[in-house]
């Protein structure tokens, strides 16, 4: 299974740019660039610290996707 991740859509739709969202949880633009690509999955408190910044359940945040694609 792998974990597929909305933040980008959601980042968007609330017009906040990558710099700011990196500013705001005090990690690199690049590891959100990373984490929006699917590249690297974010810690646990990092996760958390995501899931609180954007106020959504973690379902609307986070899902697994198992290997067949479903």
């Amino acid at each position: 299974m792998k974990v597929i991740n909305h933040i980008k859509e959601i980042r968007q739709k609330r017009g906040i740019t990558q710099v700011k969202l990196a500013e705001d949880l005090q990690i690199t633009r690049q590891t959100v660039n990373a984490i929006e690509k699917n590249k690297y999955n974010p810690s646990l408190e990092l996760a958390l610290k995501l899931i609180k910044y954007f106020d959504v359940p973690i379902e609307e945040l986070f899902y697994l996707e198992d290997s067949k694609g479903e």
